[in-house]
């Protein structure tokens, strides 16, 4: 048992196991950087094809290299109703394949070019101009510190080599699995990335001290402990979103199980696709330089594991691809509920995807876009009250303006937090962007409550505007909601080129306004219209033009010049 306090173990363990967490965060961080918009592009081509679901799910894990943020990802887009529960289920599927790409890269001994990784890492993320080799050096650095933090906890295990009583208690998992199995899903809950405790069991079985019969229980275990994260993360969310979370672990766990019953014919299929003995050990030091290992390590059994790893998932993913309608009847049976509607409240963005900044930016868009569509919703009722006077139309206007604040707020807010992650120029440059589209659709709303707040002190003093000032006021705003409209179609289509004719609509509204107010002074003069409408005309006036000023603002942001 003192093997087990061991300085060197806890310390080598402690900071081995921080660096490659650290290698990990630095790695998926600079690859999100590169991969930008494409990974936004890649979710885009989902469709209720399971097959594509599941390619889409394998590629964006290879892109970020964790399957835990591509569940969390994934229950966050159930969450705001960009995916079904069907899609997700697919996806997750993928994602489960793709993270096996760690555990493949880390089985290679490469652990000698870790510090040059580190080095030129460094002096990429420091030194260099470009913004793309920054992103490459700190891709370089993670997968350095990775390896480093490996090779740290492999070196820790070493006091353990003679430690009896540690080769008991895992020999005890060879022959008891299911204690294998909780073992390792127990860890990698703790923890929280199953890359980093499939690269404990790497280093431990590297080292001699878990047979490969006993790093398979791990192993499977850990394809459950992965699960967690996902549930953890849909608390709080949507019916469809804690549906995809359990069908996670549903999968998982009904795939461990079977291979539980399996395991001997699946180990033996391992070791005959997989070169060399899993179990064999360096014995002496003719071995360790042929190698280039150490006494007691086991060189072969990375590469067993790291197969074992990515065989298991593909053939979950194949197993129950295909019953991917049943697995979301069978979560939904398991969860059961209905949902209760809030429209006050974002529908397209969600904390969870805070890691993931492409794809927080994508989701940060849709919301602001939902917010534009609400804005001019607010316009157009707004030019309907001041026609007919219906008062029932302020109900439906005034809540329509509390979401245009609500929404303002929660943009804002997960834009600041967003802002506060390791990103790119591009991003910082976007949060800028959508955070003014936001101030200034807020303004909009607040300029159509004046508008309308005036058309009810009309009403109330049973106030005249004369025909001609009737019709000037409805083809000032009928200006001014085409020019919403304008912008608005391009907000959806992401249409950089409406600089010009956006340019022309809003000088139109500013000449409009102007024109109007001498016409209206002029009808002043002659005692044509009265000063108490005429201040509630000249007010109205103001508004729409300065709802034209807030539009021609958020065109710019459309088109990247603010």
């Amino acid at each position: 048992m003192s093997a087990l306090l061991n300085q060197q173990l806890f310390f080598g363990l402690l900071g081995g196991l921080g660096m490659f967490l650290f290698g990990m965060k630095i790695m998926s961080e600079g690859l999100q950087k590169i991969a930008g918009d494409k990974m936004r592009k890649i979710l885009a081509v989902l469709t209720n094809n399971r097959v594509i679901g599941a390619l889409v799910g394998i590629a964006v894990t290879a892109i970020i290299q964790s399957s835990s943020a591509t569940t969390v990802m994934v229950v966050g887009f159930v969450n705001a109703g960009l995916l079904t529960l069907v899609q997700s289920i697919g996806v997750v599927l993928g994602a489960n394949v793709g993270t096996t790409i760690t555990a493949q890269l880390i089985a290679f001994k490469i652990t000698k070019f870790a510090l040059p990784a580190i080095g030129l890492g460094a002096g990429l993320a420091l030194f260099s101009k470009n913004k793309k080799y920054v992103y490459i050096g700190e891709i370089v650095l993670g997968f350095g510190l990775l390896f480093f933090g490996l090779a740290t906890m492999k070196h820790a295990f070493n006091p353990l080599k003679s430690s009896e009583e540690f080769r008991q208690i895992f020999l005890l998992v060879g022959d008891y699995k299911l204690l294998g199995v909780m073992i390792g899903a127990l860890l990698t809950v703790i923890v929280q990335s199953s890359s980093a405790t499939i690269g404990i069991t790497l280093a431990l079985a590297s080292s001699g001290l878990v047979s490969f019969e006993a790093s398979v229980a791990l192993i499977l275990g850990e394809n459950i402990g992965t699960t967690i994260t996902a549930n953890l993360a849909a608390i709080g969310t949507n019916l469809a979103a804690k549906r995809t979370a359990f069908s996670h672990f549903l999968f998982n766990a009904l795939g461990v199980l079977y291979m539980l019953i399996l395991m001997p014919v699946f180990m033996k299929f391992i070791s005959s696709i997989t070169p060399g003995d899993a179990d064999f050990v360096i014995k002496t030091q003719a071995e360790a330089a042929s190698y280039g290992w150490e006494i007691g390590d086991k060189p072969f059994i990375a590469r067993h594991i790291a197969n074992t790893h990515t065989l298991f998932n593909i053939i979950n993913t194949i197993i129950f691809l295909p019953f991917i309608g049943y697995l979301a009847k069978l979560s939904t049976l398991i969860i059961r509920g209905e949902d209760e509607l809030d429209d006050m409240q974002m529908k397209f963005i969600d904390d969870r995807v805070l890691n993931t900044p492409p794809v927080a930016i994508g989701q940060a868009r849709r919301e602001t876009r939902r917010m534009a569509q609400i804005a001019l919703e607010m316009l157009e009722e707004t030019n309907l009250f001041l026609e007919d006077g219906n008062m029932k139309r302020i109900r439906t206007l005034e809540k329509k303006e509390e979401m245009v604040d609500i929404l303002q707020r929660d943009i804002l807010n997960f834009l600041v937090k967003l802002s506060q992650k390791s990103i790119s120029t591009e991003t910082s440059e976007s949060i800028g962007s959508i955070m003014n589209m936001a101030n200034d659709l807020e303004r909009i709303g607040d300029h159509c409550e004046n508008i309308w707040r005036l058309g009810i002190r009309r009403n109330d003093g049973k106030i005249k505007f004369s025909t001609l000032g009737e019709t000037e006021i409805y083809t000032i705003g009928e200006k001014t909601k085409e020019f919403l409209a304008y912008v608005m179609t391009a907000l959806e289509n992401e249409d950089k080129t409406i600089g010009v004719k956006a340019m022309e609509l809003e000088d139109e509204i500013d000449a409009m306004e102007q024109t109007l107010r001498t016409n209206h002074i002029a009808r002043l003069n002659t005692g044509e219209c009265a000063v108490q409408s005429g201040l509630i005309f000249i007010d109205i006036l103001h508004s729409y033009e300065k709802i034209g000023d807030h539009t021609y603002n958020v065109s710019e942001a459309v088109i990247g010049a603010k």
